[in-house]
């Protein structure tokens, strides 16, 4: 089984939504498209789906040129951010309600009904409305629709983008589980990184309409093909700063920070990116730099403390674990562990022999 995107591109008017891209999802993988709004991911879901027609470029499936059939001829469940369930149906019909269109044995419906409701912690609210239920349990609710129908492909837009933070990390946490034994492929589209490390698999970054980089998601996190991917794969905002190599010394072009490197690069200027949990506010490494920033704001979230600061002419973030509180406009330290730096060349492509 497989699903694959061949020159598939979509205009509307002059204006193109999806560039020219080209993509293969196989049987029992979980895919992530990673990317901001608007980068493409539901217009590339609904193309999967059937639901949209590519302006050029086709769909196949199993092999199959599947370009053009209805997505009511496909096997094939999504999932969307804002959950939709049948008002008037309790949480049992709502799940068995694709079951029932097709016509499945009522003892069956019941038993895979019953599978599904317990593994989504659902079988105390089956005889219950949706507006009886929180907006977890029916988020809970549309996946188990999803999930009771059995598709060949399951598609998920941003379906945990509403929940409440605990709520969110328990499903994103259960997704990966859920889909173990199915014989299915399943795309999961997200704005946020840490969604895609947690649920692995394999991620496409996607940056205005174009598919940067496909991959293992821990390949495409630790060693994106180019700066952009690594923007796609970092939030908050990777840090991007131009540094000049001269022998085996690299320094802050902004700064006088420098630090040495073992690599066969040629001597001259690169951009250096630096992931904000990369810059902290006490020493992690063996290599830690030292840099001086003015800060700018400084925000305590949970566990974790995020510093933007200033240094010279660049503004950059910064992420710690802990609690550390610093006033807006004093001067302080922070370090930056070098054995975590990502190099880019002038086109921006990542430099592989660092």
């Amino acid at each position: 089984m497989s699903l694959e995107l061949r020159n598939v591109e979509k205009k509307i008017g002059q204006e193109t939504h999806i560039y020219e891209t080209n993509l293969k999802l196989e049987k029992n993988t979980i895919n992530v498209l990673l990317g901001s709004t608007l980068a493409g991911k539901t217009t590339l879901m609904q193309i999967m789906a059937g639901l949209d027609k590519p302006t050029n470029g086709e769909i196949w499936f199993n092999e199959t040129n599947v370009t053009g059939v209805k997505v009511q001829k496909r096997n094939v469940s999504m999932v969307y951010q804002q959950f939709i369930n049948y008002p008037n149906f309790n949480v049992y019909d709502n799940i068995a309600s694709p079951l029932k269109i097709t016509g499945v044995d009522s003892n069956e419906i019941k038993n895979r009904v019953g599978k599904v409701a317990e593994l989504l912690k659902l079988s105390p609210m089956l005889n219950k409305r949706p507006n009886e239920l929180s907006g977890g349990q029916q988020q809970r609710t549309a996946l188990a629709r999803a999930l009771v129908k059995d598709s060949d492909l399951i598609l998920l837009d941003e379906p945990l983008a509403n929940l409440d933070f605990k709520l969110r990390e328990e499903l994103r946490e259960e997704l990966p589980k859920l889909f173990e034994d199915r014989d299915c492929i399943v795309v999961y589209a997200t704005t946020e990184p840490s969604d895609a490390l947690l649920i692995g698999g394999y991620t496409a970054t996607l940056l205005e309409g174009k598919i940067v980089q496909h991959g293992k998601t821990l390949e495409v996190y630790n060693k994106p093909n180019s700066l952009q991917s690594a923007q796609v794969f970092s939030d908050p905002p990777m840090n991007i700063a131009k540094i000049k190599k001269q022998g085996d010394v690299c320094s802050l072009i902004s700064d006088d920070v420098s630090w040495k490197i073992n690599s066969k690069l040629k001597d001259g200027e690169y951009k250096v990116g630096i992931r904000p949990h990369n810059i902290t506010t006490y020493k992690e490494g063996s290599n830690s730099l030292e840099i001086s920033g003015k800060v700018l704001i400084s925000e305590l979230s949970g566990s974790e403390s995020l510093i933007h600061f200033t240094n010279g002419d660049l503004n950059w973030v910064s992420l710690s674990n802990g609690i550390h509180q610093k006033n807006v406009g004093e001067q302080t330290k922070l370090f930056m562990n070098s054995d975590e730096f990502l190099y880019f060349d002038e086109s921006n492509k990542l430099v592989n022999n660092v």
